[in-house]
């Protein structure tokens, strides 16, 4: 029998047809697990990010499962939330692109934890950026993050095309890690750029 990845209780597990032909959504937690994140489907319009999208918003158990999916390295967490990231992504006609960690960062944290995420929504993505440096939005200042440099670069050859691309994070606090990536794409010939996240933290 199965368990919750999140509090380990045994996972009810009564066969039906949708699963039988496996078009059945993926159930990793439980369901009192499931109750304590909170919806909030933000949908904003933006300048540089034509729109953002958000899901859930930052509580005490997103924290928490933040904590040990890209701290403790609890890779197996990354399907949490691929129902709901698919049912996001999925109907939107775009190029999805996930926001990418500094080399030296994926070395310490071992994977590159939206690439699982959307590995596990079975998403289709390109890696089109690099991250320039390793600093962390959240402890910088409004004037701080206004002087910054760019902190990506499109990847060498790969191509830009006057299309629609939608970068994925995992949470949006002060929109500067999106805003500076949405430029780079524009930049590079992009025509609209959206980004959906799993997190909204309001600061």
């Amino acid at each position: 029998m199965k368990q919750c990845l999140l509090c380990e209780q045994q996972l009810a597990s009564n066969p039906t047809w949708q699963s039988l032909i496996a078009i059945e959504k993926t159930t990793l937690i439980c369901e009192s697990c499931s109750k304590t994140f909170e919806r909030v489907d933000i949908k904003e319009e933006g300048d540089i990010i034509d729109h953002v999208t958000s899901i859930y918003t930052y509580n005490e158990s997103m924290r928490e499962y933040l904590h040990q999916y890209k701290f403790l390295q609890d890779v197996a967490l990354a399907g949490i939330f691929a129902n709901e990231l698919r049912s996001e992504l999925k109907r939107k006609d775009a190029i999805i692109v996930p926001i990418p960690m500094h080399p030296a960062k994926k070395i310490e944290r071992t994977f590159a934890h939206i690439d699982e995420l959307l590995k596990a929504a079975k998403i289709p993505f390109e890696d089109l950026l690099e991250k320039t440096n390793t600093e962390v939005m959240g402890e910088k200042t409004k004037e701080e993050r206004l002087a910054m440099r760019p902190l990506f670069t499109i990847k060498p050859e790969s191509i830009i095309r006057k299309t629609t691309y939608i970068l994925v994070d995992d949470i949006f606090t002060t929109g500067t890690t999106l805003r500076h990536a949405a430029s780079a794409l524009k930049e590079a010939g992009a025509e609209r750029v959206k980004a959906v996240t799993l997190i909204r933290a309001e600061r």
